[in-house]
């Protein structure tokens, strides 16, 4: 299958980087710096389970979406609109785009602005870009999709490429489990710079992830949206699972770069006031965040 990631950051060069090497025609869509080095060497995609240079073509344009037949919408949820606007003019009236983003609306606002079906996936990956063309892989790897006409192939294609994929009458509930998740801790990841596992085992940390996970079920629960599981288990397993990881605000931060704060628990402080749910702890995340990201744009600006 020819296949086209918007968005080659860690996520889509995981899932590109595992497509391709199930033998599908993969083009990488990224920033130069990473599209230089996968077009001089390959994609270095670098797990547990193996390290290989995956050979894989690369682009900077949108597009290199044309004459693909699957599309991996995998572009931060602040670049949704641009991304969009990039690639209406070049996608055939075939193609399959899925969102593979953090948030609950991608492929709902995908969907608006290209004028098509947007089939929404979650996400459950820890992978993180560890210099240019080379992603590191923690953990973890499943997709969650919805049924479509389209949905029994994707199942067969990512499983034989070494991905789980669920299929799920309730995708929407489980787009808001991932930003569950996220919303515990996306943000305090980032504030502090620690990973999972040291992160809970932090005096109170423990109390504030539960009033903000808390404050997303109460949330959901207004929205009308059935969240499945059990959301605290979850919590507790990613620091279990995935002690060494970051959140990937942590590590935009870290970079400098804006990170999607304003689509996790931002999302949630614009929808709770909307609705008229209290979501204290999640505006005390956000905004500190919202500091740090100016903290140091104001710090690049005087570079």
């Amino acid at each position: 299958m020819r296949i086209a990631v918007m968005g080659a950051g860690a996520v889509g060069c995981y899932y590109g980087g595992m497509l391709a090497r199930a033998g599908h025609e993969v083009v990488l869509i990224g920033r130069p710096m990473h599209v230089e080095a996968v077009t001089r060497d390959g994609l270095l995609l670098d797990t547990h389970e193996f390290q290989e240079r995956i050979p894989v073509k690369a682009s900077t344009s949108a597009e290199a979406v044309r004459n693909a037949q699957l599309v991996l919408c995998c572009v931060k949820s602040t670049d949704t609109a641009d991304a969009a606007a990039e690639m209406a003019l070049h996608l055939s009236p075939e193609a399959i785009v899925l969102s593979l983003q953090n948030g609950v609306d991608n492929a709902e606002r995908l969907q608006a602005l290209l004028g098509r079906q947007v089939g929404a996936a979650v996400v459950y990956v820890a992978t993180e870009m560890a210099g240019p063309g080379h992603v590191k892989h923690h953990g973890r790897g499943e997709l969650v999709i919805a049924p479509s006409d389209a949905s029994a192939r994707l199942v067969e294609m990512f499983g034989a490429a070494g991905v789980p994929v669920d299929v799920s009458d309730n995708v929407v509930g489980a787009l808001w489990a991932k930003l569950i998740l996220n919303c515990a801790y996306n943000a305090l990841s980032a504030i502090t710079q620690l990973p999972y596992g040291r992160l809970v085992a932090g005096e109170s940390i423990e109390d504030i992830m539960r009033d903000a996970v808390q404050e997303c079920l109460d949330l959901a629960w207004a929205e009308g949206i059935t969240v499945p599981g059990d959301c605290w288990d979850a919590v507790q397993k990613i620091a279990q699972t995935m002690p060494a990881q970051f959140s990937s605000t942590a590590q935009d931060l870290r970079r400098g770069k804006r990170s999607e704060i304003d689509h996790l628990n931002g999302y949630v402080l614009r929808r709770g006031r909307a609705l008229g749910v209290p979501t204290p702890v999640n505006r005390v995340l956000f905004g500190i965040v919202k500091l740090l990201e100016e903290r140091n744009a104001g710090t690049a600006s005087a570079a």
